[in-house]
């Protein structure tokens, strides 16, 4: 088109208004990556608000960590051809390396057999409250319905 900067049609590849080029498939594969690890990250928090057990959030952590792990390993081989700053590495891995700090200790109470404590009444050193059969005695009163009728005793 004659009006058209560079004389090139906008419907016309390489024109003003071309769409734009898709990512090399290893910059796909580093962003499904990011996106699984924000989605698996989520999960995890999730679970540690609503106070998971520590045996839940170390299955979490290590669905977690492997997944981070593949993107860390992404971005080691294609992070010059995708662009990606050394910075942006460094900080993956400082990242990487607390979580499984603190995954390897949630791990690690998961494992910890569960002690069970006293109960409430053992702590307290009270005796129950319901009376076995031995230690009462065999009496009738008025009110004794369950023994047949008090009047005709």
């Amino acid at each position: 088109m004659p009006g058209s900067p560079g004389g090139m049609s906008p419907a016309m590849p390489g024109g003003a208004f071309s769409a734009p080029q898709e990512p090399p498939p290893a910059c796909q594969q580093l962003l499904s990556n990011r996106d699984d690890v924000n989605k698996h990250g989520q999960a995890l928090q999730a679970a540690g608000q609503k106070k998971a057990p520590p045996d839940e959030l170390c299955k979490l952590f290590k669905t977690f960590l492997a997944v981070e792990t593949k993107m860390i390993k992404g971005l080691e081989e294609h992070s010059a051809t995708c662009g990606v700053p050394t910075e942006v590495l460094k900080q993956v891995r400082a990242g990487h390396s607390k979580a499984a700090q603190m995954g390897k200790q949630i791990c690690d109470a998961a494992a910890q057999p569960r002690m069970v404590g006293p109960s409430l009444s053992d702590a307290l050193g009270t005796t129950p409250l319901v009376p076995d059969a031995s230690t009462t005695k065999k009496r009738s009163s008025t009110f004794d319905t369950l023994t047949g009728s008090p009047l005709g005793q």
